[in-house]
């Protein structure tokens, strides 16, 4: 053999030697099912085969893995995908929605209490602390009046007295903020533009221009005051702060908002309205007032109303017409262009309505009827003929509205600082009125529950005053977890904020 055929002849052993050696470790873990093991062999072979060798058993090692490793890829279908646990987080669906705020449900107790004092100015010593059942702190005072003027033409077509006004405002203040005895309330003076008590720096403040804090207020608009903040000496140990919050008088109807003062910092959207719904189905003899505010998440709207009055048969029309007319054109300012920013503007678009006021519907019997049931304490044979109840249960009037059940006595028509009522003591027909419940307080919306509803003992006017107390919940936002500023009502994130920033009308510093 010569020397280049014996050359050859050993290349080709060795070659043959070499796949012997890789090609079991490459395709004998498929055949066998399981691994083998990897390590060189460096038996006889010199240097530069053993490095050759182990760099071609690291790469075939390491295209090997994925196929040992994992099994082949299954494609799934669109709806395995859909419901797959490990990719429920990319479901493409979910991107588009806002992130939710984390919210919780407080609980808050709201007093609501309604009064037709008879065009009768109170005096300066009249206590309101039964009346508004101080003892049982609630979080909100609700405080609707009628009739704090007489309704006179001169009242209603020309200037309307607005001192009465000045003064159930104090005697509220007096009454909620319950100041120590030492406290001077004998030289309080009343005007028709501020009021001036024993109080030093106790001034009406209009919130609306406060470049001009010190600017009296004109009661005859009433909208945007607040009353300074008590002065600390004066409260009792422990004693719960309130603040005004909302005022408004129109002729005789007078509503007002009170607030524990840790709340006044979440209120917002505070907008007033009013009706008139008197002479020529316009003047404010007869109609209302409307607040609406927003407090935490979840928006109020208090609805004071003194309707049309008459025991004649469809007289209760009349005062159908009025509500309806009311729910029609109450309507609150814009605050924001962005309809999604959570200032309603129609009654019924709030989260929790409270409707109170002489609401006039009388009882469909005659006097000498009534009179009868009335000696034998027989109220629920005279419910069943009181007419707000049958008109409601009829669908003509405050849809959705709910009332508490009346366990108390029928609170109109009572003369004059007497417990009687006024058919007994009087002879005259025209001027006898048969008993009746026109003073009402009704409410709208889920989260309410009343857990009174009663009527005082005052023989101030011809009408007994009606009180309720309410367990109201209230959506809160877990500031913690929120990305928005303090005091926003809007929860979605695609809003812009400067729409959605509360206009504070009326609110402490």
């Amino acid at each position: 053999m010569s020397p280049k055929n014996g050359r050859d002849h050993e290349n080709g052993v060795r070659c043959e030697k070499r796949k012997k050696s890789i090609l079991p470790k490459i395709f004998g873990s498929r055949r066998c099912g399981k691994e083998e093991d990897a390590s060189p062999i460096m038996d006889n072979r010199g240097d530069d085969d053993a490095v050759l060798h182990a760099d071609l058993e690291r790469r075939i090692t390491s295209r090997k893995k994925p196929f040992s490793d994992n099994p082949p890829m299954i494609r799934k279908t669109f709806s395995a995908r859909q419901t797959s646990p490990r990719i429920e987080g990319l479901n493409l669906s979910s991107f588009d929605r806002p992130m939710a705020h984390r919210t919780e449900i407080r609980e808050l107790r709201v007093f609501v209490a309604t009064w037709n004092v008879g065009g009768r100015t109170p005096n300066n010593d009249l206590n309101l602390e039964d009346f508004l059942l101080v003892e049982g702190t609630a979080d909100l005072y609700i405080c609707g009046f009628q009739e704090i003027v007489p309704l006179s033409a001169g009242n209603v077509l020309v200037v309307e007295d607005n001192e009465p006004a000045a003064k159930w405002l104090a005697l509220i203040s007096q009454a909620l903020n319950k100041p120590n005895e030492d406290t001077n309330y004998s030289n309080a003076t009343f005007s028709g533009s501020r009021i001036t008590t024993g109080w030093e720096g106790r001034r009406i403040r209009k919130m609306s221009d406060p470049t001009d804090n010190l600017e009296p207020v004109n009661f005859r608009v009433h909208e945007n005051f607040l009353f300074d903040d008590v002065p600390a000496s004066t409260r009792m140990p422990g004693q719960k702060s309130y603040g005004l919050i909302a005022s408004k008088q129109m002729v005789g109807l007078f509503l007002s908002v009170w607030a524990r003062k840790e709340l006044i910092p979440h209120i917002s959207h505070l907008r007033l309205d009013s009706v008139g719904r008197g002479i020529m189905g316009r003047l404010g003899n007869k109609g209302c007032i409307a607040i609406s505010m927003s407090l935490h998440q979840t928006s109020f709207c208090f609805v004071c109303s003194h309707l049309a009055s008459g025991e004649k048969e469809g007289d209760e029309q009349r005062r159908n017409a009025d509500v309806a007319e009311i729910l029609k054109h109450t309507q609150f300012p814009k605050i924001s262009k962005n309809p999604n920013c959570g200032a309603p503007e129609r009654i019924v678009e709030h989260d929790r309505v409270i409707w109170l006021g002489d609401l006039n519907y009388r009882v469909a019997l005659s006097y000498e009827e009534t009179r009868v049931l009335l000696e034998d304490n027989d109220w629920d044979t005279l419910l069943e003929k009181d007419q707000l109840n049958i008109e409601r249960e009829a669908g003509r009037v405050f849809s959705r509205f709910q009332e508490g059940q009346i366990l108390f006595a029928p609170t109109y028509k009572y003369s004059h600082n007497s417990d009687a009522y006024a058919g007994e003591t009087t002879k005259s027909k025209k001027k006898r009125r048969t008993p009746a419940w026109c003073d009402r307080i009704l409410w709208r919306g889920n989260g309410i529950e009343q857990l009174s509803y009663i009527r005082g003992e005052s023989r101030f006017s011809d009408h007994r005053p009606v009180c309720a107390v309410f367990a109201v919940e209230v959506k809160v936002k877990n500031a913690s977890k929120s990305r928005f500023r303090k005091g926003l009502s809007c929860a979605s994130t695609r809003l812009d904020f400067d729409d959605c920033i509360p206009k504070r009308h009326s609110f402490y510093d």
